[in-house]
């Protein structure tokens, strides 16, 4: 089973570059971020034509995230639990049916939350004390579960091609990487870093002053996995490649292929 995850910054603006790439790598399941758009503005027929079963969770103009899936989906849930009060779309959670397991996919947009400090860091640190909460829970399921998205958290300096640009920046501050650690340390699996050590593996070059062609990148987009789940993993990968394509996203697709 082969589950990607993509900020594609726009389904409107990215509809091409999107379909383009799901048909040439073909995941069983994507896992979108960024797609601004409500959920009766989302081209949900455009994919299903492609073969997709379509799930939104979408906000006007800023944040939403959806799963296309060419396998079945149950108990779709929206939101992140723990504050009936954030309108902000930045979760969704669905089962899907493998031919041999099931999979709690849980897909994530995790807020920028610069300037920091400041109030949007707060709502940042708080959001992710509630991604703890629900970490916490998919292990107490026990059964195979991910939590897949663009984390807007750059782990380790290693992950940067500069990383002292970013010391005092929301994305790799010590208190975010402080509630990452916190959260990976319940007993999740990083499914990149448990099959590539390489530096400079990155999943999001900025638009501004050529950071493609210098690779001045960062890696924000990661899958985390029960240790039911990574039992199951075969590989993990960024497709770096399609960043250098005609209207890209400024993220890059990373996906995994379980045994499920």
């Amino acid at each position: 089973m082969k589950i990607a995850s993509f900020n594609i910054n726009g389904i409107k603006a990215r509809i091409d570059a999107l379909t383009d790439w799901l048909k040439e790598a073909e995941p069983d399941v994507a896992l979108l971020q960024e797609i601004k758009s409500i959920d009766e503005g989302f081209p949900g027929q455009h994919f299903e034509d492609l073969g997709y079963n379509v799930e939104t969770h979408g906000q006007k103009s800023f944040n939403g995230v959806a799963i296309l899936s060419k396998l079945p989906l149950e108990d779709v849930t929206r939101g992140l639990p723990g504050d009936d009060t954030d309108e902000q779309a930045r979760w969704i959670e669905a089962t899907v049916m493998g031919e041999n397991h099931a999979v709690r996919l849980c897909g994530l947009y995790l807020p920028n939350g610069n300037p920091a400090p400041g109030p949007k860091y707060d709502y940042k640190l708080d959001w992710m004390a509630r991604l703890y909460d629900r970490a916490q829970a998919l292990l107490d399921d026990e059964m195979p579960a991910l939590m897949a998205g663009d984390y807007n958290i750059i782990p380790q300096p290693e992950d940067a091609k500069r990383p002292e640009a970013w010391k005092d920046d929301a994305l790799h501050r010590l208190e975010s990487r402080t509630a990452w650690r916190r959260i990976v340390n319940l007993g999740f699996t990083e499914a990149f870093r448990a099959r590539n050590q390489a530096p400079e593996q990155f999943t999001f070059w900025d638009y501004q002053a050529g950071a493609w062609n210098k690779n001045d990148g960062i890696r924000i987009d990661h899958f985390l996995m029960t240790p039911q789940c990574a039992d199951l993993l075969k590989d993990c990968k960024i497709d770096a490649e399609i960043r250098g394509r005609e209207k890209p996203s400024d993220h890059v697709p990373i996906w995994v292929d379980l045994a499920a």
